[in-house]
């Protein structure tokens, strides 16, 4: 059986492979600890606005599974600089040549499989940040007012410093807090007329007013900030309601948040991509490495041409030994007696 994609190496190659599988493994060290920061960045940024996504948004999936899969690559990046320096010396290889072999099996199937999974999650789950984001911001607007409910105690600080850090107003915009009820009851005056006639005159009973948090407020206005009656053109001198961004935040933290994140899952994303191919040609190098030096009895600089492969037979003829291995032979079933043997014929005489 003819192994499968078979390559000759002679001296020289040998050499050249092993050296440039130590440059290309510290290379893998390099992109895989750059992947771990981005990860592990994202993964807090996650955390830290973990209040305005909705919990069934799987975004914090990408991360965490990132995490995993540049953890396993630097490890392999770390594996293959140190087997590949090994096999230049006769006396430093013998120990690799039995852990060798496991070591790629797992960082083939195990950090393979977890980079193309943080792949395939960093091209699918940022669409799912939208309506996320869309959900979380929604309920964290309606309880900002809340800061004396149980659980929603901190909405009202985490929602001004998200606006003021991130320079966002509202979910899409200043006008959304307009619809809202965002003053406690609290802190509204049971007789005040004007108050009374605003709660009247809404159907749920809610204090609605054409005014926004003071963390919409953008500090670089030369005037000072404008919270209330905002859609009144006659309430404050030289203000145009048509163009508030003179005075507020013109984002809403919608499109601000989405932008950022999708922005760091494209980052992590580019660099996912990298880190695999450089591991998978760390991987396969090695293998050939391991092969060609199996057949010198782990000498480098032995005696003739050496052949590398990626398995010693066709995957097909493999397969198929394994499964007649498995399967064993014929039992037959119950009831069925074994299969008579035929009588032995008696020779002819001879004429």
């Amino acid at each position: 059986m003819a192994p499968v994609l078979p390559l000759v190496l002679p001296l020289q190659p040998r050499i050249r492979l092993a050296q440039g599988l130590w440059l290309l493994s510290w290379l893998l060290v390099l992109v895989g600890g750059l992947t771990l920061l981005c990860s592990g960045h994202l993964l807090v940024q996650v955390w830290h606005l973990g209040t305005f996504l909705a919990p069934s948004c799987p975004f914090s999936a990408l991360p965490q599974v990132a995490l995993a899969a540049s953890a396993v690559a630097l490890g392999t990046g770390l594996v293959g600089s140190g087997a590949s320096r090994a096999s230049l010396d006769a006396e430093q290889y013998p120990p690799w040549r039995g852990v060798l072999g496991p070591l790629l099996v797992a960082g083939t199937a195990g950090g393979g499989g977890l980079l193309v999974l943080a792949l395939g999650l960093a091209l699918a789950l940022p669409g799912t940040l939208d309506t996320g984001l869309e959900e979380g911001l929604g309920s964290a607007l309606a309880h900002y007012k809340d800061t004396e409910v149980p659980g929603r105690c901190q909405a009202k600080r985490l929602l001004d410093e998200l606006q003021l850090r991130h320079h966002c107003c509202g979910r899409h915009g200043y006008k959304d807090w307009f619809g809202i009820q965002w003053v406690s009851n609290r802190y509204l005056d049971p007789n005040d007329h004007d108050v009374v006639d605003r709660i009247q005159s809404n159907v749920e009973g809610l204090y609605l007013i054409d005014g926004v948090p003071f963390s919409c407020c953008n500090p670089h206005s030369p005037r000072p900030c404008l919270q209330s009656q905002l859609s009144d053109p006659h309430a404050h001198p030289l203000f145009d309601p048509r163009q508030p961004n003179l005075n507020l935040w013109s984002q809403g933290c919608h499109e601000v948040l989405l932008g950022h994140l999708q922005g760091l899952a494209s980052t992590l994303g580019n660099m996912l991509a990298v880190t695999f191919l450089l591991q998978t040609l760390v991987l396969l190098g090695l293998r050939y490495l391991q092969t060609a030096l199996e057949g010198l009895g782990g000498v480098i600089d032995g005696e003739g041409e050496a052949q590398g492969y990626l398995f010693p037979a066709g995957l097909k003829d493999m397969l198929k030994t394994a499964w007649l291995q498995g399967v064993g032979p014929h039992r037959p079933a119950p009831g069925e007696g074994p299969p008579e043997e035929e009588p032995p014929k008696e020779g002819l005489p001879e004429a």
